[in-house]
């Protein structure tokens, strides 16, 4: 199909998504588009070592009666879609026929609009739904004596084994552990100085962290050492006052009915810090993706929501603006030695380039190693009985490339990304994934 045709050179742009229209959820228009874009994907294979829907698709193919895409049969095009974890890879790095190329190719969108049919109908599975449903979960499991008894059953082997015969929780997926002293608790007892941030040219000084229910819940010292940092960078500091999940999880199952009550509830809560004069910022990137690219695409006429876009930083591009403003401090009391840092797709594709390498390389005696390889983990997929042996296959040249360096940390933006590569390490290993906000945290000496 795309014999002597070229792609486009100019950069990707991207289409609001028009969820409400009558034609998105249309079975056959659906069809008719998977069917054209598939047989793009089929002519050209760039993407075939990003994630597991390409070889699946392209496996499809190569198997049909007539080795191409009209071989296929129609009820084998969801195999494709449910591999897709919509880490938008593919469009921002690969793919040369996205918009503005005559094509029109959005294939993490297309795969958006055939998860929201098939939630649609439904035919997604309860497990997919409490998985995504993480403010539930997290006010359940984060109850005291709840938290411990979740914890220990998470680390026993039986116990996995019968979860993943009953409800599909691959065994030797690493589960989240759960806290109940939460950082919103713990925020309460912390010393809160009284410090006046000053404004730049490029920031406000003034920093208003989106918590996210997995910083709240599951990873609370790393949004202890981020409030650290900001403190000690003479930031005044505050939490959005109340906040829901951001609604990626519930996008990535198709419940997009789901998404829009939870950007009704969050906006609101965001717009009081922004009309207060604070920029804001959330330390897990899929978070900070939702409110910079999905939010503002699905409701491109919320004046609220794109407001709410302009204000949202992820937290080392945020320390990156103050140091271009000379407000960064820069004065490190212990360098960090050789690190190997893997940048989650949720971050790379929010093109603001490697902001987390450029702050620690400011740290004397520091050398960073990128790793742009995918995870695997996704939030959900890695954790699932189906998909976990391949995301663990994903995951494997990430493991590989630490494996093969001799390094003092290694570091994801994406706790969920860390635990993940932990769980691909050999098991004699002496190290483990550390968050970068601890790691700034300790060169600083804080």
């Amino acid at each position: 199909m795309n014999e002597g045709r070229e792609g486009s050179l100019e950069a990707p742009t991207r289409h609001p998504i028009d969820w409400k229209s009558g034609e998105f959820y249309d079975e056959s228009t659906l069809f008719n588009e998977l069917e054209r874009v598939y047989d793009i994907c089929h002519g050209c294979r760039r993407c075939v070592s990003l994630c597991n829907s390409f070889p699946t698709l392209f496996d499809l193919v190569d198997e049909s009666d007539t080795f191409e895409v009209d071989g296929v049969k129609k009820e084998d095009y969801w195999d494709v879609v449910d591999h897709c974890y919509l880490c938008d890879l593919c469009y921002l790095t690969k793919c040369p026929y996205v918009p503005p190329h005559e094509w029109n190719v959005d294939f993490p969108h297309l795969m958006l609009r055939a998860k929201a049919q098939k939630f649609k109908k439904g035919e997604t599975k309860l497990r997919d739904k409490i998985l995504t449903s993480t403010d539930a979960v997290g006010s359940l499991a984060g109850i005291p004596v709840i938290a411990q008894t979740v914890n220990t059953a998470n680390s026993i082997r039986p116990v996995r084994k019968i979860l993943e015969k009953t409800v599909g929780i691959h065994a030797d997926a690493v589960l989240p552990d759960f806290h109940s002293n939460s950082l919103r608790k713990r925020y309460d007892k912390l010393e809160t100085p009284n410090i006046d941030g000053e404004a730049t040219d490029l920031t406000k000084g003034k920093v208003a962290i989106f918590v996210t229910c997995y910083g709240n819940r599951n990873e609370p010292d790393v949004v202890e050492d981020l409030i650290a940092i900001l403190r000690h960078n003479k930031l005044e500091v505050r939490l959005i006052e109340q906040e829901k999940c951001c609604g990626m999880p519930k996008m990535e199952l198709g419940d997009l009915e789901s998404v829009e009550k939870l950007k009704d509830f969050n906006v609101p809560q965001l717009m009081n810090m922004v009309e207060a004069g604070f920029d804001i910022i959330a330390p897990i990137p899929s978070c900070v993706l939702m409110f910079k690219q999905e939010l503002p695409l699905l409701f491109p006429d919320n004046a609220d929501v794109q407001t709410v876009q302009q204000a949202f930083y992820d937290p080392f591009e945020y320390l990156m603006l103050r140091n271009k403003d000379n407000k960064l401090n820069t004065e490190f009391k212990n360098k960090l030695g050789k690190v190997a840092y893997h940048v989650p797709c949720h971050q790379r594709v929010q093109k603001i380039g490697p902001k987390t390498k450029e702050v620690l390389e400011l740290v004397p005696d520091t050398d960073i190693t990128l790793i742009e390889r995918c995870s695997g983990h996704d939030g959900t997929y890695a954790v699932k009985t189906e998909y976990h042996e391949v995301s663990m296959k994903i995951c494997k040249p990430v493991t590989n490339k630490i494996k093969g360096a001799e390094l003092d940390h290694y570091i994801s933006d994406c706790p969920m990304a860390g635990h993940q590569i932990d769980n691909g390490m050999d098991e004699d290993s002496e190290m483990s994934a550390e968050s970068p906000f601890s790691l700034l945290r300790q060169a600083y000496g804080i």
